[in-house]
């Protein structure tokens, strides 16, 4: 027999001073650091530890002594539960206030180098609604509440159609309403769920594989277009015709009506068929009159409104004057490479996912833009010094990379190409801080402006300005 766990303390009337990593709170008990999910600086609470280390513990609030004079009512009914929007309970000026402050401290501890003053972020103008896509999943085992487990009432019903617990793969949260994306999502989720009840077609068995019902994604445009993909995990023709047809007539809305049948274990549907069964394969993104087709597969920035602040901070930091050869690194479906490329001489765009680069030459190909290229594989491959004397040496580079930043190779290729200016978009200021401090060899930094994409969680993007040392 394995040894029983130590009991871990409960800790009395403890006083919550900050916001960490990853959204928690933070609050410190004589030597010891307890991170503490959900918590408001301010707050006085019981805390029960879950998990204790030398130096830190990890615990979650059982009773609130006296809430923090910041803290807000949640308006979501999953708050707490479905694992999103963690930061439901702080006023969105506190909201900034924090992630400004993670912007930093990135700068600060883990760049070390000279910067200039931050500027203040952009705030989403919207922070309800705001996203443009979300996946649900389709479970025969919902994820009951530890009150619903605790009042010894039966759910015979355990079918699900939402949101993956954190830390239970095979556990969905049955979502009621989400107020993440345009209420018509909510209204087609719903639909699928009872219809497909009704039909008593069964609901995705995660850890058996099995089972008809198995994912969701809606996407919806700010030009009104709207995408659903229906993920089916049986090859049932019959079943699947009924469920498309039913969709198509409650939603004549609908824009692309898209469906995969996926027999192989993971979810994920970029190397998966995908068929259309009404309207067209993909939706339409407008940006100050560019027309961005965006693909099942495609990626695009989930804050549509937000993305376009973004990328005019791009395109104002290039500071480009028409004469300019720009490269585009990590370009994704070529936005930001067509958005400035009015003002550029020509823009090179590299990127790894090939489908990406498809839709990049397409979205070129849609606004009449004929001074992009474009080039898939792994940036530390394509973006030799060789690809750089071929193509000619940059005066901008606009780096986008994901959130593990830039391969050291891809930043040796940067210093020894010497553009200009620089301007570096990051999902993840500390990576990006550890980036900065490699390219402080050959650059200074001039500008700082963090953008709030993602209201209610800590997430939040940075674009810094660098321009070449004299």
């Amino acid at each position: 027999m394995g040894r029983k766990r130590k009991e871990l303390p409960l800790l009395e009337g403890v006083e919550i001073t900050g916001v960490a990593a990853e959204g928690k709170s933070i609050a410190r008990v004589n030597d010891m650091v307890v991170f503490i999910p959900y918590g408001a600086p301010g707050d006085i609470a019981d805390v029960k530890l879950d998990k204790k280390k030398h130096s830190y513990a990890e615990g979650h609030i059982v009773n609130l002594v006296k809430p923090s004079e910041t803290r807000q009512q949640p308006f979501c009914q999953h708050f707490g539960v479905c694992g999103g929007c963690k930061w439901q309970h702080l006023p969105y000026s506190e909201q900034l206030k924090y992630k400004q402050q993670q912007v930093k401290d990135a700068m600060e501890r883990i760049a070390k180098i000279p910067i200039p003053e931050i500027s203040p972020i952009l705030g989403s103008a919207n922070t309800q609604f705001y996203r443009n896509k979300l996946e649900f999943t389709f479970s025969n085992k919902c994820w009951l509440t530890f009150e619903e487990m605790r009042s010894g009432i039966e759910y015979p019903d355990r079918n699900a159609l939402g949101f993956h617990i954190p830390g239970a793969f095979d556990k969905v949260l049955d979502i009621k309403k989400c107020w993440l994306q345009e209420n018509i999502s909510n209204f087609i989720r719903l639909f699928i769920r009872e219809y497909t009840l009704s039909k008593e077609y069964t609901f995705y068995d995660l850890k058996a594989q099995t089972g008809l019902m198995r994912t969701l994604m809606i996407r919806t445009a700010s030009t009104g277009d709207i995408m659903l993909v229906v993920v089916f995990g049986e090859d049932d023709q019959e079943k699947i015709h009924n469920v498309m047809t039913a969709i198509a007539e409650q939603f004549p809305q609908i824009t692309s009506l898209q469906y995969v049948v996926n027999l192989k274990v993971n979810d994920t549907i970029g190397d998966q068929d995908i068929i259309l069964f009404k309207g067209k394969d993909y939706i339409e993104e407008e940006m100050e009159g560019l027309k961005f087709r965006v693909g099942a597969k495609s990626f695009y920035q989930t804050n549509s409104a937000q993305a376009y602040e973004l990328y005019k901070v791009a395109r104002r930091m290039a500071n480009l004057t028409g004469n300019e050869l720009v490269y585009d690194l990590y370009t994704g479906t070529g936005t930001i490479a067509n958005f400035v490329a009015r003002q550029a001489r020509q823009v090179v765009g590299i990127e790894y996912v090939e489908d990406a680069i498809a839709d990049a030459k397409l979205n070129s190909k849609v606004n009449g833009i004929e001074n992009t290229l474009f080039y898939a594989g792994d940036m530390k491959d394509v973006l030799t010094e060789d690809f750089v004397a071929q193509h000619g040496t940059p005066d901008v580079m606009i780096v986008d990379p994901p959130r593990a930043g830039m391969h050291e190779d891809v930043v040796n290729v940067i210093l020894s190409a010497e553009p200009k200016r620089i301007v570096y978009v990051s999902c993840n200021p500390a990576t990006q801080a550890r980036d900065l401090a490699m390219l402080d060899a050959k650059y200074t930094v001039t500008e700082i402006q963090p953008v709030d994409m993602f209201p209610h969680t800590h997430h939040v993007e940075n674009v810094v300005g660098l321009s070449l040392k004299e």
